[in-house]
């Protein structure tokens, strides 16, 4: 699986993604907006294992795709998740390392998700779960027109303590919303 942006790619983890991913997910400036806390290079490799593991399934139940920029296929700088949630439905998240924050990655890899999600995987509804401080992923969902739904309370443990979480949605109809970033720019390979 590959979705190609303007800027960047989006494919399938590969063996030799083990660095990238641990500089990731051992960065507790990024983990601590996540619902787990930072990884060793062990819980890493497990990880990536996952990923990998489940990229070969038949019928695919998890989207673990790494983030790179086009010209830089080997770097790096982040990851999404669409995890298919039930009928029709699937949960967004994702992680994208703070040198490369601020600069619209972010919402460009998830418009071209939720492109995957509402095209070729025909889903009704996507979620994403973001913790209340998170104020950069809020604006990356808002942007892309998701709807605040509610608060799940305390229904993450991370960090030593339990968090909040506020859930946003979009439903097929609602996508993409005029002003976004739709990845009509974004091309699919399998």
């Amino acid at each position: 699986m590959e979705l190609t942006t303007a800027r960047l790619r989006l494919r399938d983890f590969r063996d030799d993604d083990l660095d990238g991913l641990h500089a990731l997910v051992s960065d507790d400036r990024l983990t601590r907006s996540l619902s787990f806390d930072s990884r060793d290079r062990d819980q890493a490799t497990g990880m990536l294992r996952g990923f990998v593991t489940q990229a070969g399934e038949q019928p695919r139940v998890e989207y673990y795709l790494a983030v790179t920029l086009r010209e830089d296929d080997d770097g790096l700088i982040g990851f999404f998740r669409l995890g298919l949630a039930g009928v029709r439905a699937g949960k967004l998240g994702y992680l994208i390392a703070a040198e490369h924050q601020g600069q619209g990655y972010a919402t460009e890899a998830a418009a071209a998700v939720l492109d995957l999600a509402f095209g070729p995987l025909g889903l009704h509804r996507v979620t994403a779960a973001i913790g209340p401080d998170n104020a950069a992923s809020i604006a990356v969902v808002e942007r892309l027109g998701l709807v605040l739904e509610g608060r799940l309370r305390e229904n993450v443990f991370t960090n030593g303590a339990w968090r909040d979480s506020l859930l946003y949605s979009v439903l097929a109809a609602e996508w993409p919303p005029p002003h976004a970033a739709s990845a009509k720019t974004t091309t699919l390979s399998r």
